[in-house]
């Protein structure tokens, strides 16, 4: 297959448009959209902080979604009619049910490592666990206070209750049936999956090589060499990403691309050939509107290619300690068309229903006030997300860009 050859702004078009961002929350308000979204992306990273007032994958939904309701989510994942389920890919994903067949080499992976181990050393406790959720789930670790001694278990000595539902949870014997904040509350995983998806098996090439594909469909238009472990963690070696690479082309399920200033081959899923030829007009996409992204959203995984096709550095420095961090706990890029514009760090104020934003940052070059049509895109964006955290009032931080903002978002208003 020849490779395709285009511009860094046809590329910086197409990822926009290809992350449903062009404009953002351009989708429809009703729980369906989520589905769409996760289809698009092929997986939301989960994490658990709600410092901005919502967690990663609600934000990531929010920024697609028009009045987007966290509640949707969890319908899907949590209700009587599951069409998503938690699961190890990346790291702790939100997957299409439908793709578990795919996802289970997880499963057999962690088992060869587990089964021998904790699993083993701790047999009593896991069969009490079983036997227990058999009779009474869902429970969560709080409901085995009988099993509080501690145990080593990957990152530090933890419960025997919570390490050993965490190994029957990656190993798939046990499954996330709700939460209550971040609470899991665990049940048998045939009781969360449809006895016909349980029952289907890949092989573990066959496995791994969607595996990857799921990274080429959540970023979009990247590469499996070069610095991008981060992106293809867990994915397989440099070797068999190449090889698994070359079967995808070879299937016609990958189309090589060629960008100008970057490094390396990118790849785009077939799906989006007639995306990726509509895009090469610079006048495809519909007005500028402005998004703030989650830290963990797809179209930020490929650092080397948000620094080399945006000009943007974005590190989420939430695990930096305060004194070395540049920018703040939690804050999130601006997206104002197909250009990476700034950062701000938006904090809820539970207790006067306040949405602080603690600080606004502008890349060099871009004048917030002069631009055309940023501050009421801006506008747009902001009172979307008071809304979405349930916010009565925003506070902008008094500083004289703060300051600035503030009173050019109450003339548009």
């Amino acid at each position: 297959m020849s490779i395709r050859s285009i511009d860094a702004d046809h590329a910086r078009r197409f990822l926009a448009a290809r992350h449903l961002l062009a404009p953002p929350r351009s989708l429809p308000a009703e729980p369906e959209s989520v589905l769409a979204v996760v289809e698009r992306l092929g997986s939301l990273q989960f994490d658990p902080l709600e410092v901005p007032g919502a967690r990663n994958h609600d934000l990531v939904l929010h920024a697609r979604i028009g009045g987007y309701r966290r509640g949707w989510a969890e319908a899907w994942m949590y209700g009587p009619n599951r069409r998503l389920i938690e699961l190890y890919n990346k790291s702790l994903n939100i997957l299409p049910m439908h793709e578990l067949p795919h996802y289970r080499v997880s499963w057999q992976r962690a088992a060869s490592s587990v089964d021998g181990g904790i699993l083993t050393e701790q047999a009593d406790v896991a069969k009490a666990i079983l036997k227990r959720l058999r009779a009474d789930g869902p429970l969560s670790t709080a409901a085995f206070s009988e099993h509080g001694h501690a145990v080593d278990w990957w990152w530090a000595p933890t419960r025997a209750s919570r390490a050993v539902m965490e190994a029957l949870f990656v190993t798939g014997r046990i499954g996330i049936a709700r939460r209550e904040g971040n609470r899991r509350h665990y049940d048998l995983i045939e009781r969360l999956v449809p006895a016909e998806q349980l029952r289907l098996r890949e092989s573990e090439e066959d496995a791994m090589t969607h595996r990857l594909l799921s990274r080429y469909r959540a970023v979009g238009l990247t590469t499996p060499v070069g610095t991008q472990m981060e992106v293809m963690y867990s994915a397989g070696s440099t070797a068999e990403r190449a090889r698994r690479t070359a079967r995808l082309v070879e299937e016609g399920r990958l189309v090589p691309v060629d960008v100008e200033g970057l490094k390396y081959t990118r790849y785009v899923v077939a799906e989006d050939e007639p995306l990726l030829a509509a895009t090469a007009d610079p006048t495809s996409t519909t007005g500028p509107g402005a998004a703030f992204l989650a830290p963990l959203d797809p179209i930020v995984w490929d650092r080397r290619m948000l620094r080399e096709l945006w000009g943007f550095d974005y590190l989420w420095e939430v695990y930096v300690p305060e004194a070395k961090r540049r920018w703040g706990y939690y804050v999130l890029p601006i997206l104002f068309g197909d250009r990476f514009v700034g950062r701000i760090e938006p904090r809820l104020d539970r207790t006067s229903g306040t949405l602080r934003i603690l600080g606004v940052w502008f890349e060099a070059g871009f004048e917030p006030i002069e631009f055309p049509g940023f501050v009421p895109a801006l506008a747009d964006a902001v009172e979307a997300y008071r809304a979405f955290v349930g916010a009565s009032r925003v506070g902008w931080p008094r500083t004289r860009l703060g300051r600035s903002i503030a009173a050019a978002l109450r003339d548009a208003a």
